[in-house]
Order: C-alpha cells, then sequence, then structure tokens
C-alpha cells in the first residue's frame, strides 16, 4: 500500500488536484510539501492537528515538511468559515503567538536528516514588499472575476468584505509560489475550508513559474464526531496543545473519553499506530468494549506524541489515583492538574475541626449533616475514610503543606487549599 492509499484508507482525503500525476511524481522523487497556519491565539488546538499530522505521514515516506506559521497572513486573517471581518491583532501579539505555535509544532516534526524539516514564517518575505510590488508583480496575475468565484469570499458579499480580507487567499498563493522557488515545494495540503486559498497558489505558480511547472494541491476531511457534536470541544472550551491552557491530564482525558463511534476514526487521523494494530484494536471495540483498549491507546499516542512520556505517565497516574480514590500517592503539582476544575476552598493557616471545615467549605449544608456524612463514613481525607466527628486535620493532612483533598460521597471532591 503506498503512502496515497493509506491516506484514503485512514479518510484522510478530501480534495485533490491531480491523483494519478501526484501519486506517478511521489514514487519517483522525494519531495518538499508545505502546510501552515495563522497564529491568531498563542497555541493550536487539536481540531488544527489533522493537517500537520498527515505532512508527518509524507516525513515518515521520506518526503520533507515545511512547516509555516504565517505572521504575515495572520495580520490580515483568513476569511473561510467567517460571516463577518476578523478583529485585526497587533504586529507583536501574532509574533508572540508564532513563537508559541512554533514550538508546539516542532515537537511533531524531525529537524535533523536529509528530509529535516523546515519552519518557515511568511512574515519574512512578505514584510519588506512595497504596495506597488504586490499591485503590479503579484496582482496582475489574479483577476477579480476569479476571486468572486471563490466560496469563501463569494459567502461574504452579501454580509460584506474588506478589501484587506479580500486579499487573503492572494497572500496565501504567494506563500505557495515563495515555496515553489525556494524549496522545490511541489504540495500544499490543509483542511477541507483551505481549498480555495490552496487552488489561488496553484494558480499563482501557474502565471508565475515557467511553462510546465506542476504543483498539487490535498486537502482533509474536517474532524466530526458521530453524535453531531462538535470536535475537540469539552465544557471548558477547546482542547489546547499549551499544557498551560489544558493539562496533560485533561488533555488525556479528553482522548479516552471517546466515544466507541468515533475511536477507530481518530486512530486513523491521528495516530501513527499500523494497520493491523488499529484492526486489533476496532476488533477490541467490538469484541470487548467494556475494556476501552482502543481510547487508552488513542489517549496514550496523543498524549505522548505532544506532551511526551512523561507528561503521559503522570496523567495515567492521575487517572488511576482518581479512580481508586488513592489521592495521597499524587505529588502537588499532579492534583493541581487532575483537581483543577473541581471545587476548592482557601483555609486558614492553622488545624481545624473537620466538622468545622466541611460547613465552612460548603461541603455539608449544616454541623448537623457533617456530622451524620462523617459517621456513615461517607467523608473522606486524603482517600481515608473518617468517622470520629472530632477529628481535627493536622499538618501531615496537607500534601506538600498545599493541599487536603476532601471526598463526600463517591464523587463530591473539594479541595482545601493553604
Amino acid at each position: 500500500m503506498d503512502l496515497l492509499q493509506d491516506l484514503a484508507w485512514r479518510g484522510l482525503i478530501y480534495q485533490q488536484t491531480d491523483e494519478e500525476s501526484l501519486r506517478d511524481l511521489i514514487s519517483k522523487e522525494k519531495i518538499s510539501l508545505y502546510c501552515g497556519t495563522d497564529p491568531s491565539a498563542n497555541s493550536l488546538h487539536i481540531g488544527h492537528l489533522v493537517p500537520f499530522l498527515t505532512l508527518r505521514r509524507f516525513q515518515q515516506h521520506g518526503h520533507r515538511p515545511i512547516v509555516l506559521v504565517g505572521g504575515s497572513t495572520g495580520l490580515i486573517g483568513d476569511p473561510s468559515g467567517k460571516s463577518e471581518e476578523r478583529k485585526l491583532q497587533s504586529l507583536e501579539a501574532i509574533q508572540k503567538n508564532s513563537e508559541g505555535i512554533q514550538n508546539q509544532l516542532a515537537a511533531i516534526f524531525e529537524f535533523e536528516g536529509e528530509n529535516g524539516a523546515v519552519m518557515v514564517n511568511n512574515y519574512d518575505w512578505t514584510k519588506s514588499m512595497d504596495v506597488i510590488t504586490f499591485l503590479r508583480d503579484i496582482g496582475k496575475h489574479i483577476g477579480v472575476n476569479y476571486l468572486l468565484a471563490k466560496d469563501t469570499i463569494s459567502s461574504r458579499l452579501e454580509s460584506g468584505i474588506s478589501f484587506t480580507e479580500f486579499t487573503y487567499t492572494i497572500l496565501q498563493a504567494m506563500d505557495f509560489n515563495h515555496l515553489y522557488e525556494t524549496h522545490n515545494c511541489k504540495l500544499q495540503i490543509g483542511g477541507s475550508d483551505q481549498w480555495g486559498n490552496i487552488t489561488s497558489g496553484l494558480e499563482l505558480i501557474r502565471k508565475m513559474q515557467p511553462e510546465g511547472s506542476k504543483a498539487f494541491g490535498l486537502t482533509i476531511p474536517l474532524v466530526t464526531k458521530a453524535d453531531g457534536t462538535k470536535f475537540g470541544k469539552t465544557e471548558g472550551g477547546a482542547v489546547w496543545l499549551d499544557p498551560e491552557k489544558t493539562t496533560p491530564y485533561e488533555f488525556y482525558q479528553f482522548w479516552i473519553n471517546t466515544a466507541d463511534a468515533d475511536v477507530v476514526k481518530y486512530l486513523k487521523y491521528f495516530t501513527f499506530l499500523s494497520h493491523e494494530e488499529i484492526e486489533g484494536l476496532e476488533k477490541s471495540v467490538q469484541k470487548e468494549p467494556h475494556l476501552r483498549k482502543a481510547q487508552k491507546g488513542l489517549a496514550e499516542e496523543m498524549t505522548r506524541l505532544i506532551h511526551g512520556e512523561e507528561s503521559l505517565q503522570q496523567a495515567i497516574k492521575i487517572t488511576e489515583a482518581l479512580f481508586s480514590g488513592d489521592v495521597r500517592s499524587l505529588s502537588a503539582s499532579e492534583i493541581e492538574q487532575g483537581f483543577k476544575d473541581v471545587p476548592s476552598f482557601n483555609a486558614a493557616d492553622t488545624d481545624g475541626n473537620l466538622v468545622d471545615l466541611l460547613v465552612a467549605a460548603k461541603i455539608s449544608p449544616s454541623k448537623r449533616q457533617a456530622r451524620e456524612d462523617i459517621t456513615n463514613g461517607a467523608v473522606t481525607v486524603n482517600g481515608e475514610r473518617v468517622t470520629d466527628t472530632s477529628y481535627v486535620l493536622q499538618g501531615s493532612d496537607r500534601i506538600e503543606g498545599q493541599f487536603t483533598i476532601i471526598r463526600r460521597g463517591k464523587k463530591k471532591y473539594t479541595l482545601i487549599k493553604y
């Protein structure tokens, strides 16, 4: 099975410009290809991952990936999928965002060796271009009728689109043409919403490069969930690659909670597991779904890829501790991850009676109920059941001097902070 057949098996091909010629090209030579993203935020989220992981698959087959961060296109704003104008960000904000995203993308690719990845920023080749040069050398080759036929532009004509966003597709076309000239880049890949921008690049290459020059475009389908809800979202919002925004534990939990109906598709889209490994996990979903082997495999592969082995093991440790109730085994940093979204209470820096603490932290509604909860064995302190209503918390109940974890019933956790 060749590379394009593998991508098709994984469901990763939505559109491509010339499958037969591209297959012939990549079977005969190693090419350079690129995928880009605009730094509209200081972190990518998992919805951005599939095109870049597809780029990585090409690298595994010996091709050279060019990873582009749009320092200039990010200043303009892609109208794709938008019903109104974006709020423009400052140059300083875009540059800061670019740095963060470049660091995240660097974890996905190999930068050493014959086909080591190349990281580029389109601000580098557009910042010195003056408006006359842009209009004469680039704009002359792109017809207004051609642009108006683009879905991203035509869909905005009624509600309104600025000249700024109208020219976005030309800037991205310039990227493809520039990379074709400087890196012999023959292929651009992107999400399905990027088809219009990719074909603009092919049009500019056709107009500006010598006759017979050939380049290609390929898009990846939008990632969807079987139940129709949006992929990559949780109650807390997007699932970010930045561990400060989405902790490795939360990241791991997102993947491990994947529905049976979606997990095999996500294994194909996101992981580099072999066909045989994925087919084995698919059988497990069908025959022994309660074991959740596919979800565990998906969560482990993705957390390891984005956050590394150490963070993966930490996420597994937190998961197992919360399942077993053995929270005393966790470090303070692990508690911060695992209990990030549970109710918390800032206690005075003194020892206190457990009954008083339960009421003050609103774990129990009254002292009477608190005593009942303790007597009935419904309260645990750091995973250990307490049945003495006169129990006074000691310094030894503070994990690393910072936290005490109170649980009432089976699921109601409260994090006591000192």
